[in-house]
């Protein structure tokens, strides 16, 4: 199957999976906490096996890597050139205190890179989706999807900065510091800050505090179809399933390659 013609099938699980999320998301559910502290749901756990039965009778020969089974070991990952990579429910923690701000994202990765990506908002219904090649998408309901892109070139003397809304940190502080210029600071939750940067919204969305593969390879593969980059700190692209631990280094996300974003470091 075409990479474009994956694209309608992999957004009807996302927004069915987000539908689930959302009938959980009404009642007075309860919250567990993980072994790292984080936050999880009875949503986190419906969404994540509705989508991986979905994308096992979608690709029968591709494996599968979800938040909600990651202790999947390297021995046995290191092996795949292509696979799904899926985040059930990002923003468990907007999840929790009900400000709408999580997403499901879905990616296929192959050969370390991003080369599908759906991310879908359950609250609003706002899909961005991207495939290698083919653009990046955004597209309300009932609405014909628009193509998006990033911002180029940066205004002058002002950049607005997405910043997370539950993991705001002093090197964040640091660096808006170092830009040296008015800044805005969107604060937004799970990888809509992503979204913010490849729809020409925001300018950077820079991540200094952890984060793990699935919570960004979705927005990624939309990022760099809409003209955008998702760096590590030395401006190197982000590569997934490389090495045994999932965790990401810090990065940037942004739209215009022409600004020295590695100077404000």
């Amino acid at each position: 199957m075409l990479l474009k013609e994956m694209l309608n099938p992999v957004k009807q699980i996302a927004k069915t999976a987000g539908e689930r999320i959302m009938e959980i998301y009404k009642t007075d559910f309860t919250v567990e906490q993980k072994s790292d502290s984080s936050p999880l749901t009875l949503a986190d756990m419906a969404a994540h096996e509705f989508i991986v039965a979905e994308l096992e009778k979608l690709t029968p020969d591709l494996p599968i890597l979800s938040e909600e089974s990651a202790k999947i070991p390297y021995e046995t990952r290191k092996t795949w050139g292509r696979y799904w990579l899926v985040d059930p429910l990002d923003g468990t923690r907007e999840f929790v205190k009900r400000n709408g701000e999580f997403t499901v994202n879905i990616a296929l990765i192959d050969d370390h890179k991003p080369i599908l990506g759906v991310v879908y908002v359950p609250v609003s219904g706002i899909t961005y989706f991207a495939a290698q090649g083919n653009g990046a998408f955004k597209s309300l309901p009932e609405q014909s999807p628009e193509q998006i892109h990033v911002r180029t070139p940066l205004p002058k003397n002002r950049i607005t900065l997405a910043g997370s809304r539950s993991h705001a940190t002093e090197s964040q502080q640091k660096f808006i510091e170092a830009l040296g210029v008015e800044v805005e600071l969107i604060g937004i939750g799970s990888s809509l800050k992503f979204c913010l940067v490849a729809e020409g919204i925001a300018d950077i969305y820079p991540r200094f505090g952890p984060t793990s593969e699935w919570d960004t390879a979705a927005a990624h593969c939309v990022v760099e179809e809409a003209g955008g980059y998702l760096t590590d700190t030395q401006l190197q692209p982000l590569r997934y399933n490389t090495k045994s631990s999932l965790l990401n280094p810090h990065f940037l996300v942004f739209g215009d390659a022409q600004q020295d974003w590695g100077s404000y470091l």
